[in-house]
């Protein structure tokens, strides 16, 4: 699943490209990849609008229409948004945006899992926790709320309650980089590793942005491009390899059901 830092590449693709335009034409393939909240036809709504911005909340592709409406995104498994001059063959299109001035958006999406959803008002963001990358996300405020958790840091990390747009990927990475062991009760870590988790999610978010994101499985940008940050992989997909730091097997277990990978001898 694509999380912030290809959600964040993927926006910031949108936005140089789609920031402007307005919407001459709306292909919709495949109708449960739609969800619309208004009144009214999904395909005349869209018709004619344009989009005013881009930006990313959490996982969610956002882009608010000259109307007022907007138009929202979740790539879920295997989504994705692709910019092109003209349309592809694409078995796993769904729904698919012509401009007046030229020029496609497409919504793919393999597994059908992704939503492409008109609205008026913000109840589709309603629950998501705090933004890593914002300036009001500090040593002290990660803190407060891993504070009395009782919960693997590892879970909290993926709780998009708590901290919203960290994924499966990026809560290894961080926590491998801060030396914390994934099983480790949340509310137990002391204002010292706290710091160190925060600079360390920070840092690999940040990285991974400057990379394009990681492609391990179906993602690419908006221009159909991998990202590279899979090259910098410290622990993730590392199962049995040897830890680049010390040279132990990197060992694969299961917290919340999902595939954790770590170091046994660096993460305590």
């Amino acid at each position: 699943m694509p999380e912030l830092p290809e959600v964040e590449t993927i926006v910031r693709g949108l936005a140089r490209t789609v920031t402007g335009r307005r919407i001459a034409e709306v292909r919709v393939e495949t109708p449960r990849s739609v969800v619309n909240d208004l009144p009214g036809d999904f395909t005349e709504l869209l018709r004619d609008e344009a989009i005013a911005e881009v930006r990313r909340r959490a996982k969610f592709i956002v882009m608010p229409l000259a109307s007022g409406r907007t138009l929202t995104v979740h790539l879920r498994m295997t989504g994705r948004l692709i910019v092109e001059r003209a349309p592809a063959e694409d078995p796993y299109a769904r729904v698919r945006l012509r401009f007046r001035d030229g020029g496609w958006l497409r919504f793919s999406d393999m597994r059908k899992f992704g939503r492409m959803r008109l609205t008026a008002n913000g109840q589709w963001a309603a629950g998501l926790g705090d933004e890593p990358l914002e300036l009001s996300f500090t040593p002290r405020r990660l803190a407060n709320l891993l504070a009395g958790r009782r919960g693997p840091i590892k879970s909290l990390l993926l709780d998009q309650r708590v901290v919203a747009g960290v994924g499966n990927i990026y809560a290894c990475e961080a926590l491998f980089q801060a030396g914390i062991h994934p099983a480790r009760r949340a509310g137990s870590l002391s204002r010292v590793r706290v710091e160190r988790l925060h600079s360390a999610l920070i840092r690999v978010l940040e990285e991974a942005i400057a990379k394009g994101g990681t492609s391990v499985e179906h993602y690419v940008d908006a221009e159909g491009l991998e990202g590279g940050f899979q090259n910098n992989l410290a622990v993730y997909g590392r199962e049995g390899l040897s830890c680049l730091r010390c040279h132990a097997p990197v060992k694969r277990v299961t917290i919340g059901q999902r595939g954790t990978f770590y170091c046994p001898r660096c993460q305590r």
